[in-house]
């Protein structure tokens, strides 16, 4: 009788020599994947925060008006978390897991099935970290904030490109090909960056949308990052840290579940 998919997750150290083997492959491309990965949201930032922010000047956020331009960025920081660990466990890890057929190699030797997902889900959280820091560097040299609580802000960031991860791998494990991903784009990531206050304030959305807005994990992140560029504590952080955990825990359950099912493992 074949074990559950559901069952818990059975782990050990063996994920790091997976997450070994991603840095070693990576570190061959890292200059361009840099560039890659910062040069969008720096365009976002450039076009958006000064072009567009010279004609809003400043925000209502809280009670207090904030140059558009810091509340772009907070924001924008929080979705290239989001974008840097969805490319990654969506693309490169389908193409190691089902065109290079990296995964089945790996598997060879005495590594199960679920320390290569734990690991690349980790390996996913770090390229979105590596991502963060180049592009916070940058707003830093630009004076946009120095806030000592950014330091802060970039573990709330690893946990949230981690949450995201975990979400992208259940996509992983169900796509037969690369167009699957489009979906996911479309309709859960493109979405979620007008839902959860990146370009403006969620005051703007009717009451419904903004209800439904408050449980998804960019708005969790947006809400604890953007106070921390403010030099301010968030409001609500438990509130907020738990969302993220909760989609990182049951994200990364369900998606080691449907991989386990697609490898019948």
């Amino acid at each position: 009788m074949n074990p559950s998919p559901w069952r818990p997750p059975q782990l050990s150290l063996r994920w790091w020599p997976v997450f070994q083997r991603n840095l070693l492959v990576w570190r061959k491309l890292a200059v361009p994947s840099l560039l890659g990965n910062i040069a969008e949201p720096l365009m976002w930032l450039v076009a958006f925060g000064y072009g567009m922010g010279a004609l809003i000047g400043q925000v209502q956020l809280g009670g207090q008006a904030v140059p558009y331009i810091l509340f772009l960025a907070s924001g924008s920081i929080c979705m290239s978390a989001m974008n840097a660990a969805s490319f990654e466990a969506l693309y490169s890890a389908f193409s190691r897991m089902h065109v290079q057929k990296t995964w089945d190699g790996i598997m060879n030797a005495p590594v199960t099935l679920d320390n290569v997902v734990m690991a690349e889900m980790l390996w996913a959280g770090f390229k979105s970290v590596f991502t963060v820091t180049a592009i916070m560097g940058v707003m830093l040299a630009l004076g946009i904030s120095h806030s000592p609580k950014l330091a802060v802000a970039w573990l709330v960031l690893l946990g949230a490109g981690i949450s995201f991860s975990c979400i992208a791998l259940i996509f992983n494990a169900l796509a037969k090909g690369y167009d699957f991903f489009t979906y996911y784009f479309t309709l859960f990531l493109t979405p979620m960056m007008f839902l959860s206050g990146v370009f403006f304030p969620r005051d703007q959305l009717p009451a419904p949308v903004r209800a439904v807005s408050e449980w998804l994990p960019l708005t969790s992140t947006v809400e604890l990052v953007r106070p921390m560029f403010l030099d301010r504590w968030p409001e609500a952080p438990l509130r907020h840290t738990l969302v993220l955990l909760a989609y990182a825990v049951v994200g990364f359950w369900v998606a080691l579940a449907l991989t386990r099912r697609r490898f019948r493992a």
